[in-house]
């Protein structure tokens, strides 16, 4: 059975709270496990730590999810708002994830945030704020995305068909890393799925595949979770 290890939010104690959130939690949206189960694999919530190279030699496969902003910090540039500051913990645990599955050949797919990670763990750098896509309206916003003729998407979804995707974010890919490719932009030409061109099997997405499952006239993130799955297998 294919195991897939997925990155972790974290949620960082709050001042003058008490009980748990008094301590740093490592958790997993749902409906991310739920996506990776559907087809049979289980996932495992990979817990803060300095074990990444273990992870990436026990596991089959990584899935980063979404969640807080990236730190500014990891791509050479220092924060427009101090509310643009990130989560300078996580980047670090998720850049060491992505170098080591990466080198031991395992799939790595990246969902909102995680396409962002992969970019800047690459060698990228990021635009720490895009007003037209940032919102509050969590996974009820959606929009239309153009994938690049004979991308890799293009081949897996076909030239025409549903283009709609839940998409939540303010931060976006400015500089690509070398080694990556543009998948898919949005109508504005914001880039919105990313592929690797090296060894290892590497793609981000910056909507939520996950959302859109049982909603009609939204891409299917069924083909998607398919291919990174066949690439774990093998």
């Amino acid at each position: 059975m294919i195991r897939i290890g997925v990155s972790p939010r974290l949620f960082h104690p709050e001042p003058g709270a008490r009980g748990v959130h008094t301590k740093l939690l490592d958790y997993l949206e749902h409906s991310v496990a739920d996506w990776i189960g559907s087809r049979g694999a289980l996932a495992f919530l990979l817990p803060l730590s300095d074990r990444a190279g273990d992870y990436a030699q026990a596991l089959d496969g990584l899935v980063l999810q979404g969640g807080a902003d990236i730190s500014p910090l990891a791509y050479g540039e220092a924060p427009l708002k101090p509310e643009w500051a990130g989560d300078a913990l996580r980047d670090r645990y998720e850049i060491a994830l992505v170098r080591a599955f990466t080198a031991a050949r395992k799939p790595v797919l990246g969902i909102c945030r995680g396409a962002q990670l992969i970019n800047v763990a690459l060698g990228g750098s990021l635009h720490q704020d895009v007003p037209a896509h940032r919102t509050q309206d969590y996974d009820l916003h959606a929009h239309e995305v153009r994938l690049e003729p004979e991308s890799g998407l293009a081949r897996l979804y076909g030239e025409s068909g549903p283009r709609r995707v839940v998409s939540i974010h303010h931060q976006a890919i400015k500089r690509l890393a070398p080694n990556l490719v543009v998948e898919a932009r949005a109508e504005d030409g914001v880039i919105e799925a990313v592929r690797g061109t090296g060894a290892s099997y590497v793609c981000a997405v910056q909507w939520h595949p996950e959302f859109h499952g049982g909603r009609d006239g939204f891409l299917d993130g069924g083909p998607l979770l398919d291919e990174f799955l066949q690439a774990a297998r093998q």
